[in-house]
């Protein structure tokens, strides 16, 4: 199978390219997604047999003010893909968010539950996700709370802050499913080999917490007193773009691609460490003095 990977520069689709050996990953610089005719010529030229859209506009809060910008990238840049799979009969699959769901929910959502963002960025995703899903050979892999080896992230903010702070404050109030990018590089490259049939799937970790309880999961890694982390309400961090409170996604889909459902959270946080840890810039952050350079996984 030949694969054409968009983003291959970010957290995710470094991970998918590092998986996979028949494939493009072209940059922004070769392939301007914004550029339907472009994306329609690479596609011919290439001519893949899946295409995995991990390239997105990601900056959530700057969204809400430049909606149209955001748009062209998660939502019109996606329907030119779509249109360019159709011509030479690719799969495509598009990397979505939990965002598109408005957080209200008190138990996992399922792939087929109604979508009702609450800010900009969830609306251009689910613009894309309406263009893939209308595809009948595309998949449409939902996500959240990701962390890889290959760009910034929640973990390794908290990684870097136990080593700068005594207490840190983290909010408390909002459940979600951490997801390690290694894990969902896998996953996605399973499902789009398994030849399952198309529609949305739910890409995270098995599991909830909540970023209080993440951050303290982060620092019992680094051996450090969990107690330093103390929790917050939402209200003490104001964002320009509101967040969903409750992120915590249904697995069920999985069953009918004959796959089963990512492991638990804490798992792949621990199985990710080793790699986590040795490709951060400043070495293994927030180390005690005198304890070895990775932490017991046992």
């Amino acid at each position: 199978m030949t694969w054409l990977v968009t983003g291959a520069g970010g957290m995710l689709g470094a991970d998918v390219v590092a998986r996979l050996d028949d494939v493009v990953a072209p940059g922004r610089a070769e392939l301007d997604l914004t550029d339907a005719a472009a994306v329609r010529e690479a596609l011919r030229r290439h001519r893949p047999e899946t295409v995995v859209n991990c390239a997105a506009w990601t900056a959530v809060d700057d969204a809400e003010t430049r909606e149209d910008a955001a748009l062209a990238v998660n939502g019109t840049a996606v329907e030119a893909l779509v249109a360019g799979c159709a011509e030479i009969g690719a799969k495509l699959v598009q990397v979505s968010t939990d965002y598109v769901f408005d957080g209200t929910a008190t138990e996992p959502y399922p792939e087929d539950a109604p979508a009702a963002p609450v800010n900009a960025y969830g609306r251009t995703k689910l613009a894309g996700e309406t263009a893939v899903l209308g595809y009948e050979r595309g998949y449409v892999v939902r996500t959240a709370w990701l962390y890889g080896a290959n760009g910034p992230s929640f973990v390794r903010t908290m990684a870097r802050l136990a080593g700068e702070r005594d207490t840190v404050d983290v909010v408390d109030d909002q459940a979600g499913q951490p997801t390690w990018t290694g894990d969902l590089a896998g996953r996605i490259i399973a499902l789009a080999r398994a030849d399952a049939p198309a529609g949305a799937y739910h890409g995270t970790n098995a599991g909830r917490t909540t970023w209080y309880g993440l951050a303290r999961e982060v620092f019992a890694l680094l051996g450090h007193d969990p107690a330093r982390v103390r929790a917050t309400t939402s209200e003490r961090f104001v964002r320009p773009a509101p967040r969903p409170a409750f992120s915590v996604l249904g697995h069920g889909r999985w069953a009918a691609a004959g796959l089963p459902p990512m492991r638990d959270w804490r798992d792949a946080l621990r199985a990710a460490w080793p790699s986590l840890t040795a490709a951060w810039p400043e070495g293994r952050p927030g180390r005690p003095e005198g304890q070895p350079g990775s932490p017991s996984l046992a």
